[in-house]
């Protein structure tokens, strides 16, 4: 028996290719879910657009403001088309769009 241990006990653990490749394993998988997690449906900006639209509406844009409300209605339009069809990014900047000119749509239907 040998009184004194290894001081080497994981030999077979050490730095090198295969260690490298782990290390870039793991940095792959965390960016792959760090994208994923910026590519979200936008559902919030969806939902402001369809809010600022209805306010539009009800400040009487329809007829005040006709323009800007058309331009808001189909901005709103093309970012639910492009959410139905997966281009969260395109619809994410589409309907900030849209509520822009549904509230530019209520100033100036207020003025």
């Amino acid at each position: 028996m040998n009184p004194i241990p290894d001081p080497r006990p994981f030999r077979s653990i050490r730095p090198g290719p295969l260690c490298c490749r782990t290390y870039g394993a793991v940095a792959l998988l965390l960016w792959a879910l760090m994208a994923g997690c910026a590519t979200t449906a936008p559902v919030q900006e969806m939902s402001d657009a369809r809010q600022a639209l209805q306010a539009a509406e009800q400040a009487g844009a329809r007829e005040r403001a006709a323009e800007a409300y058309r331009r808001s209605r189909a901005l709103l339009e093309e970012a639910q088309l492009r959410l139905e069809s997966g281009e969260y990014g395109p619809a994410r900047e589409k309907a900030l769009e849209a509520k822009r000119a549904a509230i530019e749509a209520r100033i100036e239907a207020a003025d």
